[in-house]
């Protein structure tokens, strides 16, 4: 290859990477995204069948759903002083490590209340790092890329879950429910060990703030847009919420479907999910932000009831896909919350958004519990009424 070509060829790149959003830290991130995301999604979806298979009651079950809300809030905030107190890069190391020690108590579990203690420690990851991962992409890409930036690491989130799953459900078929699990934990903890590697490749500096600024500060930041964002957010999450942990319940216990075929219909769900980013993207550039947010609220308030709908394997299917579609206008979403960021309060505005937005959804899985012990039927309803009462209330809101 000439000196010319080789030019030409990295100039491509180049401009390849720059359309993507990505340079060295968003790289990083992305890619620390892929790897704790392929471990996870081996076991994490089948976590309630695994309690239920250490002998959890179905109270239980719900009081897991209800405890991972729980934890997803209270770890925001600090996630994100942490990351602006100490960077971005030493949050990143710091978050992983504690997810790596939370598999292993999940792997080592000798009873169903060892899960709790290994969520405590795995969701170090899931909401304490997300303000981290927010702030990356608002820290290297300026504005007008941030909707980008974040579509490319929702579909490099969800890559794994589109293989992952499947390959977990047959591992669990082959070996069993709890040897399938622990097998997938290990692999966890192994890709862990290669994100700590890629994290620590993060060269961002930390953002001097003129005034120490408390909860009531950041709270003070949020302009008016961002407050009635969270607001409908906190409607339609409540309605991901009932239902999200009883879905594979419902799944394999009422439609009847075996685990390989659970974790095929993640797989569909997850492929609906990544091709949406593309048609989101266009909808945003053509009509804003605001109406691809818009066709996402209608999607989760719409899953629900297909599932509740669903009577068969191919009924599943169609309920994947409508799932799916919820992702169509996350990037737009996120970048909305960026954008109304300042700039030293980044990590901590993220973390305040989600600490508030957990609160409020924290009873939702153990009311749909509730709801699952009069007729499994019941949650997926009540869900969606609560789905399309948040999708009009920022439709109107917006107009």
């Amino acid at each position: 290859m000439t000196d010319a070509s080789s030019a030409l060829d990295a100039g491509r790149r180049a401009r390849l990477a720059r359309g993507l959003g990505l340079d060295r830290n968003t790289a990083a991130v992305a890619g620390a995204m892929f790897l704790m995301g392929l471990g996870e999604e081996l076991w994490k979806r089948f976590i309630p069948k695994y309690l239920a298979s250490l002998g959890a009651p179905v109270l239980a079950i719900g009081l897991y759903g209800t405890t991972e809300d729980l934890l997803d809030a209270v770890y925001q905030y600090p996630g994100g002083w942490v990351a602006d107190r100490y960077g971005r890069r030493r949050a990143l190391l710091l978050f992983v490590t504690l997810a790596m020690a939370g598999y292993a108590c999940f792997w080592a579990a000798p009873a169903w209340p060892w899960i709790f203690a290994g969520q405590a420690l795995a969701m170090a990851w899931t909401s304490m790092a997300s303000p981290t991962l927010f702030a990356v992409v608002g820290d290297a890409l300026p504005k007008g890329r941030r909707s980008v930036g974040f579509a490319v690491q929702s579909v490099v989130r969800r890559l794994p879950i589109a293989v992952a799953p499947a390959l977990g459900g047959l591992a669990i078929a082959a070996y069993g429910l709890r040897a399938g699990i622990r097998a997938g934990l290990l692999v966890a903890i192994a890709l862990g060990a290669g994100t700590l590697l890629t994290v620590s490749t993060v060269r961002l500096p930390v953002i001097a703030e003129e005034k120490a600024s408390g909860v009531r500060g950041v709270w003070g930041s949020f302009p008016a847009r961002l407050r009635r964002l969270l607001a409908c957010d906190i409607l339609v999450r409540t309605c991901e919420g009932m239902v999200d942990v009883f879905v594979v319940l419902y799944a394999l216990d009422v439609v009847g479907i075996g685990a390989p075929r659970f974790g095929l219909l993640v797989t569909v769900q997850m492929v609906t999910a990544i091709l949406s980013y593309f048609a989101g993207a266009r909808i945003a550039a053509r009509w804003g932000q605001r109406a691809a947010v818009a066709l996402t609220f209608a999607a989760f308030a719409a899953y629900p009831l297909a599932v509740a709908l669903s009577g068969s394997f191919a009924g599943l299917v169609g309920a994947s896909v409508v799932g799916g579609l919820r992702e169509i206008g996350e990037p737009a979403r996120k970048a909305m919350i960026v954008d109304h960021a300042e700039p030293q309060l980044r990590a901590r505005s993220v973390g305040l958004y989600y600490l508030l937005r957990s609160t409020a959804i924290t009873p939702a899985a153990f009311v749909g519990a509730l709801l699952w012990r009069s007729d499994p039927v019941l949650p997926f309803f009540v869900a969606s009424a609560a789905g399309w009462l948040g999708m009009g209330w920022f439709a109107l809101g917006e107009k």
